[in-house]
């Protein structure tokens, strides 16, 4: 079944080749804590150590050096809710090229000026992740800008797979491992990787209640819009796209589960891998701890959970810690 998807087992080998030196291979450590309360042992895979701050730079690496010299030259362009926007600008600049960021105004601040420091021409449109890909489609058209989409493109999502690679090599033994699920890249770039290799093993898809397009869109067999609003994971935001040709179809076939998150649930996620696990994450990278602690993971041998970012704001992760449940949802994106 994998061998007919868009994105082989092979193929992230490749990419792993490709991107060595390039990203940090990230530990995994086993949490206590959780395990005790999943009854059996619970691992955490600590991607939010990468170097931007998120898995998205090994998708972004590798597509930019799979890129030809000419293709480089002309600079690379994306929508983004922000970790796809930091990576793909640290990766141009790294292989000397320039990234356009189309962001649209839900994308936090924070996020932006990161982006910003790195180098890449910011553009702000409209309201939702749809409105910044028809300013990344203008761009393509009449400058010439390539494009090197956050989720739905071979190479981006072989690069994300090789973080799959790592978790199976590190704990041969798991059973089940939770991954944080928006357009579909980590999820179906991780889930092509550990079934290529052990098809025994299940990977859940973990996203929140609040636009969560993926999920909308297996339930009703094809990709739909679904309407975009805030939310403490705001990484997990943002449409599928109609026309989706990758992560669509490799969900469908290779993801065992979704699970929904409500934001209190997400919150306690935050507030956890902070107090108990002495990490810091915005509400996307704790949707595995988030699913743990509310019981909704159930697993008969170990789990493992990416930590998939820390790219939070700083403001709104202290009044998460501090309980200030009355904010969730308002102004995550």
């Amino acid at each position: 079944m994998v061998s007919t998807l868009p994105v082989s087992l092979e193929d992230i080998r490749v990419a792993a080749r490709r991107i060595a030196g390039r990203i940090v291979e990230t530990p995994m450590v086993q949490s206590a804590a959780l395990g005790d309360i999943a009854g059996v042992p619970v691992w955490l895979k600590l991607e939010h150590q990468q170097t931007t701050g998120s898995f998205k730079l090994r998708g972004a690496t590798n597509a930019v050096l799979a890129l030809s010299p000419a293709e480089r030259a002309r600079g690379v362009v994306a929508a983004s809710t922000g970790n796809h926007g930091r990576a793909l600008a640290h990766a141009a600049k790294v292989e000397g090229s320039v990234a356009t960021i189309c962001m649209s105004r839900l994308v936090p601040g924070n996020k932006v000026a990161e982006i910003r420091l790195l180098g890449a021409d910011i553009r702000i449109v409209g309201r939702s992740q749809d409105e910044a890909q028809q300013e990344v489609d203008r761009l393509v058209r009449e400058d010439g800008l390539v494009m090197v989409p956050p989720f739905d493109h071979p190479a981006v999502v072989s690069g994300q797979g090789t973080l799959g690679l790592e978790i199976i090599d590190a704990l041969p033994e798991a059973s089940t491992v939770l991954v944080p699920l928006s357009g579909g890249g980590l999820a179906a770039g991780v889930a092509a990787a550990i079934k290529g290799i052990n098809p025994k093993v299940k990977v859940i898809g973990l996203t929140m209640e609040r636009g969560a397009s993926m999920k909308a869109s297996l339930d009703a067999g094809r990709p739909v819009q679904v309407e975009e609003l805030p939310s403490l994971a705001d990484s997990l935001g943002g449409g599928i796209g109609l026309d989706n040709c990758v992560t669509f179809a490799m969900c469908r076939a290779l993801l065992d589960d979704v699970i929904l998150l409500a934001e209190a649930e997400i919150a306690a996620g935050m507030r956890h891998a902070y107090t108990a696990e002495r990490e810091i994450l915005e509400g996307a990278g704790a949707v595995g701890v988030a699913a743990l602690l509310a019981g909704k993971i159930a697993s008969s041998g170990p789990v493992v959970a990416i930590l998939s970012g820390r790219n939070v704001d700083m403001e709104q992760h202290r009044r998460v810690i501090n309980g200030e449940t009355a904010m969730l949802g308002e102004g995550g994106r």
